[in-house]
């Protein structure tokens, strides 16, 4: 990704001399904050770092959001920003500023170019640096921070860049596929007993995509050794040939989960789901429980009741096979199953999808958790789909839990902010091909620049807009205001921007959905259009709020639990 910019001038010679060569593809945009949020996606998507180069002074600053959000999700995002050199600096020269410290606190690693901006055509400082900023994209994956000081002449002429590159075409790339080494923990890897009871916690994925199979193989295996039942985030990138997922514990919970012994075993897979009634139970439970993250030693338990151990759960899967495997070498009898809790709590789950059906059959006026239900029914199996954070990927874990397996869901799940929705989406569609993006209004204005990422290469990119005019998340929780109108000017912040027109501007091919039986010819129409596309569907926010709390009251009355 480049961002246009005058002293990152040869940070842009170079990298469209990369191009050119075959070595790199190049985008360009002209917000630095959307540039950020779009290259995480392509990060995410294909598990190895995209950088992003910008100039000086605020430019660097508005990469934050995206390096915040690269960090809590541990997505390997390399950042290059251009300076000026170190004479310059302090002194009030024109855009210096101490752009060095502003990713600081949120990289995995900082370093600099030479200060003095003497940069050589091979120098082993740049090519150390390089590799190095590629070891700790993706050994510990996060982003990663290079500050380039530049001293003028800053752009060579024609015939100078035509002598380096011919010079530079025999040399050897400085970095290619990522190192397959992790970090590891020096300690040894926790147990657990399969043949007794236990329940399998998988969180959002964490790892790198190029890391998932293994991953998904691992989990398959042990569930079938231990037969325990799975509780899975739609972010959790379950494969869909695992066994003994129930899908729909978010309204089950907690009286459709109450038969797992209290002494019960707790496999946690990465970071906390997005669910209160989940962590309430799994704080009452009182065995022994552990959290597994890939490649992660800063601490996810937010409940303080786990031991954590960062070494991935295909390695630790690995060392625990070979442990079973000898036990079992030396029984004749083979191990008991722990398969009580799974019966039982699957026999609930199966009466949620009809029963929801029935409360949210596909036709008149449109509900938000009308639309999960019929979306994950009529969204084709494997085509990937963002969730924007807040009410859309809540709504998704409650009422689309069917889909659970079917297709990768990606969200900001990280620091769970709404910025870049627009543009990471773009990223993952860059890179995926055809993807859905469900978003809020607010969100989507919020990124707004997206757009023209997303036009600009025509991406295949279908938003689907919840417009239920403001922030409908904050309906949901228990804010009392007074007088009425407070809330709406606090809270929702609703906006009169008309999206459609919006979209428009930006030569986006638009829709308004009026009805639910008119959503399967929308999204027929959306993801038949050649590049992105913009359903709008309008809800009311405060009758979707009491329809959700309706519908799990009523999942709980009626559902009979073993």
């Amino acid at each position: 990704m480049l961002c246009p910019g005058s002293r990152s001038g040869p940070l842009a010679l170079a990298a469209a001399g990369l191009t050119k060569a075959g070595l790199l593809t190049l985008t360009t945009a002209i917000d630095e904050r959307s540039a950020g949020f779009h290259a995480l996606g392509l990060s995410t998507a294909s598990g190895i770092a995209t950088a992003v180069i910008t100039t000086s002074g605020t430019a660097v600053a508005n990469l934050l959001p995206a390096a915040v959000e690269a960090d809590r999700s541990c997505q390997p995002l390399l950042l290059i920003s251009a300076d000026r050199p170190m004479r310059l600096k302090n002194k009030g020269a024109n855009q210096t500023v101490n752009q060095e410290a502003f990713l600081t606190p949120v990289c995995r690693w900082c370093a600099s170019g030479p200060l003095d901006g003497a940069i050589g055509e091979f120098d082993h400082e740049l090519q150390a640096l390089a590799h190095n900023a590629w070891l700790h994209l993706h050994q510990q994956p996060g982003p990663v921070h290079l500050n380039c000081p530049f001293e003028e002449p800053l752009l060579p002429d024609l015939k100078d860049q035509q002598l380096f590159w011919a010079q530079w075409q025999g040399a050897d790339p400085l970095i290619g596929t990522p190192n397959p080494e992790y970090w590891r923990p020096t300690e040894e890897a926790p147990t657990l007993d399969p043949d007794q009871p236990g329940v399998i916690i998988a969180g959002p994925w964490r790892g790198l995509s190029t890391n998932l199979k293994s991953y998904q193989h691992a989990l398959i295996a042990w569930q079938k050794r231990s037969g325990w039942p799975v509780l899975a985030d739609p972010l959790s990138a379950i494969p869909g040939s695992l066994g003994g997922v129930i899908r729909h514990w978010d309204l089950l919970l907690p009286n459709g989960l109450s038969n797992l012994p209290p002494s019960a075993q707790v496999l946690r897979l990465g970071p906390m789901p997005a669910s209160r009634r989940l962590e309430a139970w799994i704080s009452s439970q009182e065995g022994p429980q552990l959290l597994i993250t890939e490649n992660e030693p800063r601490t996810l338990d937010p409940l303080g009741v786990a031991q954590q151990w960062g070494g991935g759960f295909a390695c630790w899967w690995q060392q625990h096979s070979l442990q079973l495997k000898a036990v079992a070498e030396i029984s004749s009898v083979g191990p008991p199953r722990a398969e009580s809790a799974l019966q039982a709590w699957s026999a609930a789950d199966v009466g949620v999808p009809p029963h929801l059906r029935d409360l949210l059959p596909l036709q008149g006026a449109v509900t938000e958790p009308a639309l999960m239900l019929a979306m994950a029914q009529l969204l084709p199996d494997a085509m990937p789909l963002m969730l924007a954070a807040s009410s859309p990927v809540r709504d998704w874990q409650a009422f689309a839990a069917a889909d659970t397996g079917r297709r990768r869901c990606y969200s900001f799940r990280g620091a769970s902010g709404i910025d870049g929705t627009l543009s990471l989406a773009s990223g993952l569609a860059a890179e995926l091909g055809p993807t859905v993006l469900i978003t809020g209004d607010l969100a989507l204005l919020h990124d707004s620049n997206g757009w023209l990422l997303a036009t600009a290469a025509n991406l295949p990119l279908f938003v689907v807009m919840i417009d239920n005019g403001g922030g409908g998340i904050f309906e949901q929780l228990p804010i009392e205001t007074s007088p009425e109108q407070a809330f709406e000017q606090l809270f929702a912040m609703p906006q009169r921007v008309d999206h459609l027109a919006l979209a428009a501007a930006h030569a986006v091919p638009v829709r308004q959905l009026a009805c639910l039986e008119d959503l399967p010819a929308s999204l027929e129409w959306g993801w038949g259009c050649s590049g992105p596309a913009l359903l709008r569907v309008c809800t009311n926010r405060r009758n979707d709020a009491k329809l959700r709390l309706d519908l799990r009251e009523a999942v709980q009355q009626n559902i009979s639990f073993p």
